[in-house]
């Protein structure tokens, strides 16, 4: 290799990180452990989750913010509290996931299934719930201004049976989302 072709390589990787990370967990150790340390180290690194098989994981409190999880399985995980500012779950399984009081400001979370998901006091700000499946979802103190709901076209965006007691749900734009049987009392439109 010339100097000049070294340079350029150089250039060309300034301020990247690369590395490759071999985790060791022992075999007997209960899935969760493994799953704590591989997704521990690819969230510290800003990884691609892009369909990763997170469900049950235990990730309360994580800096997920920005993150790329499209079409992730995070069913049954533990995200209470965590940031989720501005990450892409699109058509991410978030069925009976525990959100409590999870920042999902500006998070795209169309198709995403929020089946039972635990949403108490979440902060969905702005987010992008296009056709999304909020069917038996509490929601109740959420605070949903200005949050994206359209179920457009294929009425998609299910609210059935939702508790949305004391959300805020002003500016939210809910045309063609499905509200039948949904617990409305105290909410803010």
């Amino acid at each position: 290799m010339t100097m000049k072709n070294a340079h350029n390589i150089t250039n060309r990787f300034t301020g990247s990180v690369i590395f490759t990370a071999e985790i060791q967990v022992a075999d007997d150790a209960p899935r969760a452990l493994r799953l704590g340390a591989a997704t521990a180290v690819a969230i510290a690194a800003r990884a691609n989750l892009r369909g990763a098989d997170l469900s049950g994981a235990d990730l309360s409190g994580a800096d997920l913010s920005h993150a790329e999880m499209r079409g992730a399985d995070l069913a049954g995980a533990d995200l209470s509290h965590a940031d989720l500012s501005d990450a892409d779950l699109v058509h991410a399984d978030l069925s009976d996931a525990d959100l409590r009081g999870a920042d999902l400001s500006d998070a795209d979370l169309k198709c995403t299934d929020l089946h039972g998901a635990d949403l108490r006091g979440a902060d969905l700000k702005c987010a992008y719930l296009n056709c999304a499946d909020l069917s038996h979802a509490d929601l109740s103190h959420a605070d949903l201004r200005g949050a994206d709901m359209r179920g457009a076209d294929l009425n998609c965006a299910d609210l059935n049976c939702a508790d949305l007691k004391c959300a805020d749900l002003s500016d939210a734009d809910l045309r063609g989302a499905d509200l039948s049987d949904a617990d409305l009392r105290g909410a803010a439109q």
